[in-house]
């Protein structure tokens, strides 16, 4: 269990001037004029580009107030049924859930963002006259299968049939075309910076004949690769799922396969995107299950394979990601701001985003508004949330409050929990990320080299990668390679020295350093080594790049080797920090300890039956 909440745990020492500054972003937005929440029929967020996700004026606030700054609590301007606090896809679905048992109930959401949907976001471009569509963060319905029957359940209610993206997704497109994963070398560990195609499609022979490999490492890799060796022999099955439990997949590679140190470095980031940690803190057993590009060696023939996600195919995308469950939420909860009837039209409909704080509507969302403080009027009878909206504080009371928002920026805005519950809350330390989006007129240069992915053995950005090729309703994938792409890229702060949560915090210092240039150079950079074989000049070929940036990205993981073993479910910090309070509950992914739209939905759930029940 770690120590109490301190103001370091949050900031993660963050060097941002306190006070009075902080409230410059939102005066350079709104002015100085008095409060207003209602927005414009211009206000169209989506459509930004460069620094966007935690974009600057959405987290000062809540800094200032971790550092310390208070907001006078003001007599309230309004009374609702519910508070949530949080406007992601755990938040709205709170809200929704809660009408759903009470149609009349009066709601308000509020969110620090300019955006509503969380790390659900969307990005739109415009090349060529076209509306080109990508997704600034949660990207997609994972496995749908394991879902909760709540989650499920949800997902049918707003109009998602996820059968349809059995024909929406476009499968075979980049199989049918030739194209293959790639690795580029970096210069420091292999002596130059190489792109060899054919990763998992090549036979490994050819494959890593074309590397800038040692002979040494070319040998141990090939024999990785094809040896039918276990490495594990006199343990049995159970045995060997126990010790590749308990060891690193590093370790595995390093101390039972005996490859040599280029070996372990070209593997070692091969999972930033998808833990945020190196190879040296993944247990080896969670390998079997995680398939990218054309595998991984070592483990084929020690034990036999897990079906990673299981029968269910990666395809259940909509063009901005999740964003659209989000915007499908919000179709159920404010039938004026998006038009249209089903999960077809939704995807090109604009949302009118006039429409989300109207004067007189039973539910609002309230974005660029940043909760301060929740607490319980005497007698628990009811909750006041104050919030900053355009640099001045407002308080609302509710029957109900739910906080839906990062757990471990709770304990500041409730100053009731318990030690217990604050220490629960803050052992959540989110995982600090980027994911860029990069949009070119055309993807020619890919098809030509015949790559999908590319995967950067040590550099800023660990891959970039086409888009998936989904169309949907309205919405055209541009299928040939002469059509518009969405590009992803995914940065994810790495520390050679730092392990366990220390480095996400320490990537957060970071993140919130970096300016946009530096992810520009990069992407300009990185973009020209993997592509200028087949003519790409990233001067001329890029027209518009956006960065989601996530200081708090992914929620905890909980399955990586520092985590220790739990005598119970209750036992857990995140499960004991979820408790209900009074009248206030806590949703959110964050209290599953799962970065997923499952857990966001789930706990949604629990925490409206949590405050029905209080």
């Amino acid at each position: 269990m770690k120590d109490k909440v301190t103001r370091r745990d949050f900031l993660n020492g963050t060097p941002v001037a306190i006070g009075a500054s902080l409230l410059t972003p939102w005066a350079e937005v709104f002015g100085t004029a008095a409060s207003k929440f209602e927005l414009g029929p211009d206000y169209y967020p989506p459509a930004k580009t460069g620094l966007r996700g935690s974009h600057d004026g959405s987290w000062e606030t809540m800094h200032a107030r971790v550092s310390g700054t208070t907001w006078p609590k003001t007599s309230p301007t309004d009374e609702v049924d519910l508070v949530v606090v949080g406007a992601g896809i755990s938040g709205l679905s709170a809200a929704y859930y809660y009408r759903k048992q009470n149609p009349g109930a009066k709601i308000l959401i509020l969110d620090n963002h300019d955006d509503f949907g969380g790390h659900a976001k969307r990005n739109e471009f415009q090349v060529k006259g076209q509306t080109r569509i990508g997704y600034g963060g949660t990207e997609s319905i994972d496995t749908p299968g394991g879902y909760t029957d709540i989650s499920k359940s949800l997902l049918k209610d707003i109009g998602i049939d996820l059968q349809r993206f059995y024909d929406y997704y476009d499968q075979d497109l980049y199989d049918s075309m030739s194209l293959a994963y790639a690795i580029a070398f970096d210069s420091k560990t292999y002596g130059e910076r190489k792109l060899v195609h054919g990763y998992g499609s090549r036979p490994w022979e050819d494959f890593i004949a074309d590397t800038p490999m040692t002979d040494k490492a070319k040998g141990d890799l090939l024999r990785a690769f094809t040896a039918e060796v276990d490495y594990l022999p006199s343990l049995s099955r159970e045995e060997k799922i126990q010790k590749l439990n308990q060891i690193s997949y590093r370790t595995y590679l390093k101390d039972y396969v005996k490859v040599d140190d280029q070996v372990l470095e070209m593997y070692q980031r091969w999972g930033m995107s998808f833990w945020c940690v190196g190879m040296d803190e993944v247990p080896a057993i969670d390998i079997l299950g995680y398939s990218d590009g054309g595998g991984l060696p070592g483990l084929q023939y020690t034990v036999e394979r897990r079906g990673g996600r299981g029968s269910e195919p990666y395809i259940f995308h909509f063009p901005d990601g999740n964003a659209s469950v989000a915007r499908l939420l919000v179709r159920k909860l404010i039938p004026a701001a998006l038009p249209g009837q089903t999960m077809e039209d939704s995807v090109t409909a604009r949302i009118d985003y006039s429409q989300l704080d109207e004067e007189g509507s039973r539910v609002r969302i309230r974005l660029n508004s940043t909760a301060v403080n929740a607490q319980h009027t005497q007698g628990y009878k009811a909750v006041d949330v104050t919030y900053v909206h355009k640099g001045a504080a407002h308080t609302v009371r509710a029957k109900h409050c739910i906080m839906a928002c990062y757990n471990s920026a709770i304990p500041y805005l409730c100053p009731e929990l318990t030690k217990e519950q604050r220490e629960g809350l803050a052992y959540n330390v989110k995982v600090p990320l980027t994911y860029t989006k990069v949009m070119i007129p055309n993807w020619r240069c890919f098809a030509d080299l015949g790559i999908r992915y590319v995967f950067y053995t040590n550099d800023f950005f660990k891959q970039v990668e086409l888009d998936y090729p989904v169309s949907i309703g309205n919405y055209e994938f541009g299928s040939s390679p002469d059509d518009p792409m969405v590009l992803h890229m995914c940065h994810v702060p790495y520390f050679d020295n730092i392990q366990g949560p220390e480095q996400w915090r320490a990537g957060r210092r970071q993140l919130l350093r970096t300016p946009f240039a530096t992810f520009e150079h990069h992407v300009r950079d990185q973009l020209d080594q993997a592509l200028s074989g087949a003519g790409f000049d990233a001067d001329k070929d890029i027209t518009e790049i956006t960065v989601n940036r996530w200081p708090h990205g992914y929620s905890y993981s909980p399955g990586l080797l520092w985590e220790p073993q739990y005598a119970s479910e209750e036992d857990k910090p995140w499960v004991k920090g979820r408790r209900p309070l009074g009248r206030i509950s806590i949703a959110n992914s964050d209290a599953g300890a799962a970065s997923n739209t499952n857990s966001a939905i789930t706990h949604g759930y629990r925490a409206v039956q949590e405050a029905m029940g209080s």
